[in-house]
């Protein structure tokens, strides 16, 4: 497994991008051979000149062996807060009832939440 130092600094797209493939050893000749587009819209990716496509955005993701949230955002961006994590992480060892219960209680309080918003937009 290989850990990364990646997230110490909030980095963009192109930063992570380059970050990402240099830590593979890649180089942007070969990161653009493994996505299969010429090397110079690569170049143009790192340098934030130009932004990719989901479907290009797709094959980096994958020629990378990342997420696409890991390329996207910081670490505490998206996801839970650690409050939540532990209790999702309590809930992960209930039996399937009692998980299927908790599931039913958050889908009914997320119900209500964007019921208020609804309700709140039309006045």
């Amino acid at each position: 497994m290989r850990i990364t130092n990646l997230f110490i600094f909030p980095m963009s797209f192109p930063a992570r991008l380059s970050s990402l493939r240099k830590e593979l050893g890649f180089t942007q000749q070969q990161m653009a051979d493994k996505i299969s587009m010429h090397v110079s819209q690569l170049k143009r990716y790192e340098s934030g000149a130009s932004q990719p496509t989901i479907d290009v955005f797709r094959r980096i993701a994958l020629a990378l062996n990342v997420s696409a949230d890991m390329l996207l955002f910081e670490p505490e961006e998206r996801g839970p807060d650690e409050r939540l994590k532990l209790q999702f992480e309590a809930v992960s060892k209930l039996d399937e009832k009692e998980r299927e219960a908790v599931e039913t209680m958050i889908a009914g309080v997320l119900h209500m939440h964007d019921a208020k918003r609804w309700q709140a937009a039309k006045k």
